[in-house]
Parts: C-alpha cells; sequence; structure tokens
C-alpha cells in the first residue's frame, strides 16, 4: 500500500505532518470494515503522535488503522525504547534492577522448560531478540544452539556476538525449514506488520513435535478495563494489533500452528502494567525511568501480596504454546 502523505486525524487530534500512514486490512480476515476503538498514544516515552485503533466488524480483531508506515516506525525503537536501553547503572539501586531484568529472563526459562527440555543439542530461535539476554541465558545455563531476529540494527549487548542473529523481517528471513526444537516470540507478535505472516513462518521452522511459544498482552485483561487507552499494553504506534485470548488463539491455529495450551499470564511482569497504567492515567506522558525506578520497587514490594496470585488473576498478559500442524 502507498503510504498517506496528508496529515492524519482522529477524534479531536491532529498528527504531526510529516507521518506518514497507511490504510489496512484486518489482518485476521481481511475485511475492511471496522468501528472505532480507541486513540493510543507513546505513552511510555512521550513521544508526539496520535494512533488510532479499529475493531473489526467480521471477526471482532483490534489493530489499528491507519498505521504508521514501515519506514518511518524504526524512530519509535531508538535508546529510549525499554527494550534496547543500554543503561544499567542505577546507583544504589543497581543490584534490584539487575535482579530483575535477570529474574525476567529465569522466568521465560522457567515457562519453556515445562514443554521443551532444553540440552546443549537443543536449536532455540527467539523472534524479536532484541539485544538477546533470554538467549545468552539459555546459552550459559544449558549450552543451547541460540538463534536470533530483530530488525533492529546495531544492538549490541555483551556476549551477543555468540548469537546466530538475523537482522531483519522474521518472515523473510532465509531459515531451514523443520530446523529449530523452540521458537519463541516474547512481546513481537503485537508489534509486527504482518502477523499471519510471522505465525506462518515460525510454523515452517519449527521441527515436527517442536514448540512455538507466544507471549503478548491481553486485551481482554483486568488492567486494560482499569486504564483503557492509558493502558500499555496500547503502546502506540509499535504495538499493531491489540489480542484478547479468542484472536490469539484464532490467528495461530488459522496459520498453522495448534494451541496446546493457554496460560493466562506471562514470564513480562503484569506489575509493570499496573506501575506503568498509573502513571500515564495520573501523570501523563513519558516515563522517567531514572525517577521512576524507586518508587517502582515501592511499590512491587506494597503489592507483593496482590502479585503472590498474578497467574489467576488475569491481569495482563497471555501466553500460548503451539506445535505446528502438520
Amino acid at each position: 500500500m502507498t503510504p498517506s502523505m496528508t496529515t492524519q486525524k482522529f477524534p479531536n487530534k491532529t498528527n504531526p505532518a510529516h507521518y506518514h500512514f497507511e490504510d489496512v486490512a484486518c489482518y485476521q480476515c481481511g475485511s475492511k470494515k471496522s468501528q472505532y476503538f480507541l486513540t493510543g498514544e507513546e505513552d511510555l516515552t512521550g513521544k508526539e503522535g496520535y494512533f488510532n485503533y479499529v475493531r473489526c466488524e467480521n471477526c471482532n480483531l483490534v489493530y489499528q488503522n491507519p498505521r504508521i508506515a514501515a519506514d518511518q516506525i524504526k524512530s519509535f525503537y531508538d535508546s529510549e525504547y525499554i527494550a534496547h536501553r543500554k543503561k544499567t547503572n542505577w546507583g544504589i539501586l543497581t543490584p534490584l534492577y539487575e535482579r530483575a531484568m535477570s529474574k525476567h529472563d529465569r522466568d521465560k526459562d522457567a515457562l519453556v522448560s515445562r514443554y521443551v527440555k532444553i540440552t546443549s543439542e537443543t536449536k532455540v530461535l527467539d523472534v524479536g531478540c532484541a539485544v538477546g539476554t533470554f538467549l545468552l541465558h539459555l546459552k550459559k545455563k544449558y549450552g543451547a544452539k541460540i538463534s536470533g531476529v530483530d530488525f533492529k540494527e546495531d544492538l549490541s549487548f555483551p556476549g551477543f556476538e555468540q548469537i546466530d542473529f538475523h537482522c531483519g523481517l522474521f518472515y523473510e528471513q532465509k531459515l531451514e525449514p523443520e530446523s529449530f526444537d523452540l521458537v519463541t516470540m516474547w512481546h513481537f507478535l503485537e508489534h509486527c506488520y504482518s502477523p499471519p505472516q510471522s505465525l506462518k513462518k515460525a510454523a515452517q521452522v519449527v521441527k515436527k513435535g517442536g514448540k512455538v511459544i507466544i507471549e503478548v498482552p491481553r486485551l481482554d485483561s483486568l488492567t486494560y478495563k482499569v486504564f483503557q487507552e492509558k493502558w500499555p499494553g496500547v503502546q502506540a504506534p509499535q504495538h499493531t494489533v491489540l489480542f484478547d485470548k479468542e484472536s490469539l488463539i484464532s490467528m495461530a491455529q488459522k496459520n498453522g500452528l495448534k494451541v496446546i495450551d493457554y496460560l493466562p499470564y506471562g514470564a513480562f511482569p503484569a506489575y509493570f502494567y499496573i506501575f506503568a497504567g498509573t502513571y500515564f492515567k495520573t501523570l501523563g506522558k513519558g516515563l522517567n525511568l531514572n525517577r521512576a525506578i524507586a518508587p517502582y520497587f515501592l511499590g512491587q514490594l506494597l503489592l507483593a501480596p496482590l502479585l503472590a496470585f498474578e497467574k489467576k488473576l488475569n491481569l495482563s498478559m497471555q501466553t500460548i504454546i503451539c506445535e505446528r500442524t502438520e
């Protein structure tokens, strides 16, 4: 599609003239009939812009339309984007920060290890791998053979060179069919400009009996009901699709994957959505981590009794465990 060169307008809001947008049909069913759902902003970093989400009248998928053109989306994944942040020195709170970061990878490991026995022979592909800390964790702990895909260039992290890294769009990568025991997508699919193609690619490259594990924010969750357009899962314009349980399972099943288990939680901490959503709702755009890190850990301590039941409360995340249908 050719991006529109005109300024896009949403209810009572106007975008900068230099933004280019393109109209898209529903990713799930191809219908062009939809109803306005909400207007999102880039609340995390505070970048300017208003981005429209609609609900398909045919299949109920919620997606961004019009979406910002692909050649402009990269500017929203700079060093301020949380997955690509390089800062590690947080003063006296550095040990807490490092523990939180490593815990996220340990939690991913614990989740996938319920479905895949990881050894030195296990071939793992992490789609949307960012700086690759999860893959490096698996290599260090198990000696796993690790590969990653990300469209972001110039990624760097100690040990990143150990990853068989592929730069670009996942569904365009030349990867050997049926070559991976485990394919993971941790908060990748909601960013994708063609989720069905990425799902088909995952089904193509995973071995028979291997697993594809996908985690995304859950639209039909408690935190969305509380925060609405300020829900961190909106994260416009990076998030092209807002999945509820039904649409996530349906899209996977229509694109070569069989869902063998569904989890109403993920490895990503639901508390981050509680904290960030509260911040966006009360203080506005632009989460300054330098100032927020101390309140973040304090709030996490205070909410520990609630968070102990995170896996039962449908707070914000969802995960599907899949196999190829063939």
